[in-house]
């Protein structure tokens, strides 16, 4: 892709030389000319086989009585010497017919990597001009125009890649286009996995928008035998480019008669239809039109407009893939973070908050299930990588911990050493962080927290009073490391009591650390959130707790307990809530868990 890209580059600046209305040289450091244009050829009756190779001064350059010059004596090469611009307007070049022509010129050195390899010198025939006035106007008209061209395309590279939200993207890339490239724009896109649905997503005006808006909305289906120049766009893959006499044809089916209300309403005196395309499929159309009488589009007009089409339509391919790579991950994340298990008045919530992009969502998850013992285990962990594969690997993980910590009740540094060589010698898996718990205890307290931290963020103990302290012990190396490198290293076991009203965070590194801040500076904000929240019942502190932070870019997941008050479940002491395992109860989606909003199902059991 990219050396068609850079092919395309030197195509439409090779067009751009060829195509502007001046005489253009390129000379060597010695004088010598490399290069020239077909204008700089006609206006000096010369061939390029005549003058390339051939020093430009000996050539070319002649006094007022057709005499040659001193070559110090020649300002058109004396940016070779001095490194900087100049122009003038009273050197005289000799043609092929022997005829002499006065021309106003421009000089500036040809820089590479900041050395100075020739001259560029542009020129036109002065006598064709009254003045020196009216041609200087006209050299410079020139040049600003390939100006504004550049630097228009280089505005539509910037809008590209500015968003992935691809109307939004479309609605800039039109406004960029008016009034340079026509007197109105306008795109239609095909409808993403509905076949032969199309809709109208920008036009842009000069002014008012409000008309131009009313033009957007769903269009005729594309599946129509028509000459329409939308159609033959989409189906072609070429540009199209109407004349006068083009748009005076009636059109011939429905998609046809809602391209021409564009011109009914707009106006138009010839336009230019682009697809939106890429190699492996065209995603849409875009018009571009003139309303001034005997107004028309050049060649070089024409393959701009299809480059900036070609680039948009790569644009709303990745958005596309993006947008169904986000949907796949998040489903899968919505299957996997399941309901929380409630028992002996102990209180559980969490929530998961994907990634604002599909190239960042991922590998995060929490867990929570009860052991064969009876123990409730707590769980939080990130997968390396930001895409399906790593919310791919994620399940492969959160399950072989699931069957591993169920299948024998062992210290969770046994467990996660277990876990370790699972990943190493059974899966693909990359390497993962991970906080492993025991919330253990009898009925009615104390109770402990029992855990091994596999390089994850320490989890965060808020009493009832608002203290706060990150439980730093338990600290070994990330999961699939100490294994696959033979480091022979361990998680040590690590223990704390949980007091009454207290409650454990346990949280990803999305909460805490971002592209705008530290992760120190996320772990001071969250401690001073989360004490000023202590009273706040779960659900509420986690709701507050992240509108408070606000975290964004990489996905988020938390998983929060609360203790009871002391005695609370002992002796004969209300008996806990029980968590429903009916279908309807799975329908409405257990209490505790929440996925931006969304039910999950009900699937507390334990893998």
């Amino acid at each position: 892709m990219r050396s068609t890209d850079g092919a395309l580059e030197i195509g439409f600046m090779r067009t751009v030389f060829d195509s502007l209305g001046a005489g253009v040289f390129v000379t060597d450091t010695a004088g010598l000319l490399t290069a020239c244009n077909p204008r700089a050829q006609e206006l000096l009756g010369r061939t390029l086989e005549q003058m390339l190779g051939r020093d430009m001064h000996d050539l070319m350059h002649r006094g007022p009585d057709g005499g040659t010059i001193p070559r110090d004596a020649c300002g058109l090469l004396a940016v070779l010497d001095s490194g900087r611009p100049s122009e003038g307007s009273e050197e005289l070049l000799l043609r092929g017919d022997g005829t002499l022509v006065p021309v106003i010129w421009a000089a500036t050195p040809l820089r590479v990597e900041g050395r100075t390899e020739g001259a560029v010198i542009v020129f036109h025939d002065f006598s064709l001009h009254r003045d020196a006035a009216e041609q200087t106007a006209a050299y410079l008209a020139a040049l600003e125009g390939l100006t504004a061209r550049l630097t228009m395309v280089a505005e539509v590279s910037t809008v590209l890649i500015s968003t992935l939200e691809t109307e939004e993207m479309l609605n800039r890339l039109a406004g960029l286009l008016v009034p340079d490239m026509g007197d109105w724009a306008a795109i239609d896109v095909r409808t993403p996995g509905r076949a032969g649905e199309m809709r109208r997503v920008a036009v842009r005006t000069p002014g008012d928008r409000g008309p131009a808006e009313a033009l957007t909305g769903p269009l005729p289906p594309l599946s129509e035998s028509t000459r329409s120049a939308v159609v033959r766009a989409l189906r072609g893959g070429e540009p199209v480019v109407l004349d006068a006499a083009d748009l005076a044809e009636p059109p011939d089916g429905p998609l046809a008669l809602a391209h021409r209300v564009l011109f009914d309403r707009l106006g138009g005196t010839c336009a230019v239809v682009v697809p939106l395309h890429t190699r492996r499929q065209v995603l849409g159309a875009l018009t571009v039109a003139r309303v001034a009488p005997d107004s028309s589009y050049s060649d070089a007009e024409v393959f701009v407009l299809a480059d900036i089409a070609r680039r948009a339509g790569i644009v709303m391919e990745a958005a596309e893939l993006f947008e169904q790579q986000r949907h796949v991950a998040e489903t899968m994340q919505r299957q996997l973070l399941t309901p929380l298990p409630q028992v002996d008045h102990l209180t559980l919530a969490a929530r998961y908050r994907p990634a604002e992009s599909a190239a960042e969502i991922g590998g995060d998850w929490y867990d929570s299930f009860l052991l064969g013992d009876g123990v409730l285990t707590m769980v939080i962990g990130d997968v390396v990588g930001h895409d399906l594969k790593a919310a791919a690997h994620m399940a492969e993980v959160r399950n072989m911990l699931r069957a591993l910590a169920w299948d024998r009740t062992e210290p969770p540094s046994l467990i996660m050493r277990r876990l370790d060589e699972a990943m190493t010698h059974t899966s693909d898996a990359p390497m993962a962080t991970c906080v492993f718990a025991r919330v253990e205890g009898e009925e009615g307290g104390p109770w402990e927290l029992h855990w091994v931290n596999a390089g994850h963020p320490p989890p965060l103990l808020v009493t009832a009073d608002g203290d706060t302290r990150f439980l730093d012990a338990g600290h070994g190396p990330l999961l699939g490391l100490s294994s696959a490198l033979h480091m022979g290293l361990g998680w040590p076991d690590a223990r704390a009591e949980l007091p009454p009203r207290s409650t454990l965070l346990l949280y990803t590194d999305g909460l805490v650390e971002s592209r705008a801040r530290d992760i120190e500076a996320g772990l001071a904000l969250l401690r001073r959130h989360a004490a000023d929240l202590a009273h706040h019942d779960v659900e509420d502190f986690l709701d507050e707790l992240l509108a408070r932070i606000d975290p964004s870019g990489d996905d988020v997941a938390l998983l929060v307990l609360r203790i009871p008050p002391e005695g609370v479940g002992a002796g004969d002491d209300e008996a806990p809530p029980q968590h429903s395992h009916s279908p309807a109860a799975a329908d409405r989606g257990a209490p505790g868990s929440r996925i931006e909003g969304t039910p999950v199902r009900d699937t507390s059991e334990p893998a």
